[in-house]
This record gives structure tokens, C-alpha cells and sequence, in this order.
């Protein structure tokens, strides 16, 4: 039975772990923190519970993927509801629509608020975003690339990408919809967690705007941190284990060059047949492959605008209307990102996030108060922001923004991250959403998942193939299961999960590296 390591406890890194467990593979995840999720963590303090990762998780059925591939039951480990409205978005005019679940609620709600002509658009919209996702997932997102000649593979994808205008911008694909600005705004926000200004994002990327407000938004019981507790059972499930409190400090390697296994904070050796590395891509380079020359893309290429987040536990009532997700668009919108993305610098009319979980799961907060999660867009530290100096003013902004906008203020507990504390969490210029998805560093032009010149090395993860985003990290890791698995052919599919106490109990165990078997 072969042996894999995974660096990382994290989304990528557990789905990883499920799907190799679940094909064979004997699996050990080194994660750093005491519990796991990497990003998508869990603070708790003076009875507020915040979720300090990702707080929209769409595409149920990709986390299904996940767990069926460690023989889990998704409903048992994680339970969920659907977030209807998905969204509430709340314009400068005082004006709000919100995205609702359904195709007929959803034109009833355009209908209402924009009128006749823009709730028949929504019906051909929805028709386009989704012949958008069925030919870009299995062919774009849902696959590995050797090389760009890969893009050729499947013509027929891609001349279907084209005719539907799919390498046109997203702005004017949206705009030639809708008449209403605020469809506008509202169906192409979601570029930005591309990295990408929603009036230049290549129309592709509208498949995330069919992830948030087609398919839905969802949210676990217990909160978003969760989601990767369920994926650590599953894997454990599996026959992975898991190991905590424990960083990686070097990737071991066989006189041949392969890899060895891997060398963790303590000096033990891990021995292992190959490594899956879910650290940001760049930073993976530089602490653990420092002989190696990162790809060009990593040293040269563009970077996704940061955000600052503020976690805010206050007593207090809620405005009316408060729904669990709530995007408040300011007035500007196109200067604001060029601002952001072109300039490096603060909007100067900045939307923003305001998620609040106690909605849904009132447990999250003692009684009569709640957790907020306010998210603004900044630039990352490539921009001309002295964060040290803005770190005061920025958290005093939003306080303001909170108390116009009706929200409590009376603050008990808070953490404010800015791009410094990104950085200091091991994100490359301080940014959590890793490279931008420009045309020129998206599918085999992005980083690969696969280091050749070391064999065994593999990446997964928002540094890589597909990109950013929860669905994105989840497919990563299948990505780099299927390469490993290539890699090691010999290793043959179990077929279904064989529950965790047979299979440890049928394992001899695997002795640590010893010095002989290592030359670095």
C-alpha cells in the first residue's frame, strides 16, 4: 500500500486526503493548528463564535463528492440548510432585492423590484450560466492540464465557450441583459473573488455567479468551520490519519531524487511515497522547496486585492431585514475597482460583507447579542496602504459603517485581519485569494499541480489548478488525488471505504525515514 503525505489540514488538503484514502492510499495529514480547517478556522471568545474562514458555501454537491469518496454519508457528517434569500443586497439608494432560491422566486423578486422586461432576461440569464458551468466544469475546472496545448483536447467545449461569448467580458455580457444597474452589480460582484474588476472578468467567470445565485447558498449547523471537522471524519473514515499540532519543515527526498517523505517540527521522519502540499503555492517554494525556481507565474504574475475582516461580537438588536448574508453596494463601482485593483489603493467608496451567522444559528453569541463578520476589499501588499498605520482608521471606519447602517455596535469581542495577517498566516502578499484568474494565469497557464523536476511533489489548493473559492480548493484535491494516483499506478482502487478499524488493523505500520533513505 502506497503512502502519501498531506501538508495541510485544510480544505484542500482533507479533500485530498478522502479521496486518496478512499482509492487505496494509506494517508497521513500533517496539519499546524490543534484542530483542522487551515483558513476556514474557528475563533471563540467571550461566548461569540466566529468563523475566521470562508462564511458562503455553494455547490452542495461537490462537498458530497468529497465524502462519498472516503465512503462517508454527507447529511450524517453535516448537516445543513439552505440560506433563502441566499443573499440581501442593499444599495445606496436605500433600495434592496433580495436572491432568492428558485428560478420562479427569483424572477418574482426582479419582477417586483426592476420590473417586467428584466424578470423575462432573467429566464435566458439562467439558461446561459448554466450551459456556461456545463461545459466549463468537466472541461475547464474539473481537469487536469499537462500543457495549454490540453485546450485543444476537447474543441468542441471550446468552440461552445465561444459561441456562447463565454471569452467576452463578463460587465458587457451582464449589461446587454439586464437594464436595471443593480442586476448588474448583483450578477458580477462575484468576480472578485477571482481577483478580476467586474467590467474586464472574461464572461467564463460568471460560472461563480451560477454557483452563488443558482445553485444556492448554504449553512452548516454549527457554523462554517464545520465543513472541514466533517471532511477530517470522513477522511478518518477512510483509513487517513490525522495529525495535528505538527508543521512540516522539509521535504525529504531518495537518492534518486524522488521524493522520500517529509521531515515534521520535531525532527521525526515521515516516510511516505509522495507528498501533496496545500500551502499557498508561492510560499510552498520558499519554505520547502527552496533549491527548486518557483514558476514564473508565482514571481511575476498578479495578484488577487485582499480584504480586511473584522469579527465583532456586540450586544444588541439587529436593523430590520437583516438576512444572513448582506452586501451593501455603494454608490461608485467601477472607480471604486480601479482604485482597488489598478492603483493599489482603499476604495474610497467601498462595499462591503456583513454576514451574520446568529441569523441562522443563534447559538453562535450569548443571549441578545450576535457575531458579525463585516468583510471590506483591499489591496494587497503589492498596494500603497501602510497597513500599520491604517490598521486604527480602518477598524473605526467600519464601526461607522455598522452604525449607520443599523447594525449593534456595542462590541464585547473583535478581531480585526488585515493583509499583514494574512501574511503572517502564510499568504503570499498578504492576500487570501492567491493569484488572480486573468486569462493568462487561469487552467494550465495557472500554476501546476505537479512538480516534475521533483517526482512524488504535488500541490493542491487556491495556489493552484482550479483557483479560488470553496468549490475550487474542493476540486483541487480531487485534481491532485488523481495525479498521485497516476503517479503511483501500482496502488489499486479498494472500491468501497473499508471502515476505519479494518483497515488499521489490517496495516503493518510504516517506520519513520531514517537517515540512509533521505539525502535532503
Amino acid at each position: 500500500m502506497s503512502t502519501v503525505v498531506v501538508i495541510g489540514g485544510g480544505l484542500a488538503g482533507l479533500a485530498t486526503a478522502c479521496h486518496l484514502s478512499g482509492s487505496g492510499h494509506e494517508v497521513v495529514v500533517v496539519e499546524r493548528e490543534p484542530i483542522p480547517g487551515g483558513r476556514a478556522g474557528r475563533i471563540v471568545r467571550d461566548g461569540f463564535t466566529f468563523d475566521t474562514g470562508p462564511t458562503v458555501l455553494t455547490m452542495r454537491g461537490l462537498l458530497d463528492d468529497v465524502v462519498s469518496a472516503a465512503g462517508g454519508d454527507l447529511d450524517t457528517l453535516l448537516p445543513m440548510r439552505r440560506l433563502d434569500p441566499a443573499y440581501r443586497a442593499k444599495f445606496h439608494d436605500g433600495s434592496e432585492i433580495l436572491v432568492r432560491h428558485g428560478h420562479d422566486a427569483m424572477r418574482e423578486e426582479i419582477r417586483q423590484v426592476c420590473g417586467a422586461h428584466d424578470a423575462a432576461a432573467f429566464d435566458e440569464f439562467v439558461g446561459w450560466l448554466r450551459k456556461l458551468y456545463e461545459v466549463e466544469m468537466p472541461h475547464f475546472i474539473d481537469h487536469n492540464f499537462d500543457s495549454p496545448l490540453d485546450l485543444v483536447a476537447s474543441p468542441g467545449a471550446a468552440a461552445r465557450l465561444v459561441a456562447m461569448g463565454g471569452f467576452g467580458r463578463l460587465g458587457k455580457a451582464v449589461a446587454r441583459r439586464f437594464d436595471d444597474d443593480r442586476l448588474r452589480r448583483l450578477f458580477t460582484f462575484q468576480a472578485m473573488y477571482a481577483g478580476l474588476p467586474p467590467r474586464s472578468a472574461l464572461a467564463i467567470y460568471a460560472v461563480i455567479t451560477y454557483m452563488d445565485c443558482i445553485e444556492g447558498v448554504f449553512f452548516p449547523e454549527g457554523g462554517m468551520s464545520e465543513v472541514p471537522k466533517a471532511l477530517a471524519r470522513a477522511a478518518e473514515g477512510g483509513g487517513a490519519t490525522l495529525r495535528y499540532g505538527t508543521s512540516v519543515t522539509r521535504v525529504l527526498r531518495r537518492a534518486d531524487g524522488a521524493v522520500a517523505g517529509v521531515e515534521v517540527d520535531d525532527g521525526e521522519r515521515i516516510a511516505a511515497d509522495a507528498v501533496v502540499c496545500t500551502l499557498d503555492t508561492p510560499v510552498a517554494y520558499r519554505e520547502l522547496l527552496p533549491d527548486l525556481a518557483p514558476p514564473r507565474v508565482l514571481r511575476k504574475g498578479d495578484y488577487s486585492p485582499s480584504a480586511v475582516v473584522w469579527h465583532v461580537g456586540a450586544r444588541g438588536a439587529l436593523p430590520e431585514g437583516t438576512h444572513h448574508h448582506n452586501i451593501h453596494f455603494a454608490q461608485a463601482w467601477d472607480s471604486a475597482f480601479d482604485a482597488l485593483i489598478k492603483q493599489g489603493r482603499l476604495m474610497p467608496d467601498p462595499s462591503r460583507l456583513v454576514t451574520v451567522p446568529t441569523v441562522s444559528d443563534p447559538s453562535l453569541a450569548p443571549e441578545g447579542a450576535h457575531t458579525l463578520y463585516v468583510l471590506e476589499p483591499v489591496p494587497n501588499l503589492d498596494g500603497v496602504v501602510d497597513w500599520q498605520a491604517q490598521r486604527g482608521p480602518m477598524r473605526d471606519s467600519l464601526l461607522r459603517f455598522l452604525e449607520t447602517e443599523g447594525y449593534p455596535t456595542d462590541v464585547v469581542a473583535e478581531e480585526l485581519v488585515d493583509p499583514l495577517d494574512w501574511e503572517r498566516m502564510g499568504m503570499e502578499r498578504g492576500t487570501p485569494f492567491a493569484l488572480a484568474h486573468t486569462f493568462a494565469q487561469t487552467g494550465p497557464f495557472r500554476p501546476g499541480n505537479v512538480e516534475r523536476r521533483l517526482p512524488g511533489m504535488f500541490f493542491a489548493g487556491s495556489g493552484t489548478t482550479p483557483g479560488v473559492g470553496v468549490p475550487m480548493v474542493l476540486v483541487s484535491g480531487k485534481l491532485a488525488a488523481q495525479r498521485v494516483t497516476s503517479y503511483l499506478p501500482d496502488t489499486g482502487r479498494a472500491g468501497p471505504a473499508v471502515p476505519l478499524a479494518s483497515r488499521r488493523a489490517r496495516r503493518a505500520p510504516r517506520p519513520a525515514v531514517t537517515g540512509s533513505e533521505a539525502v535532503s
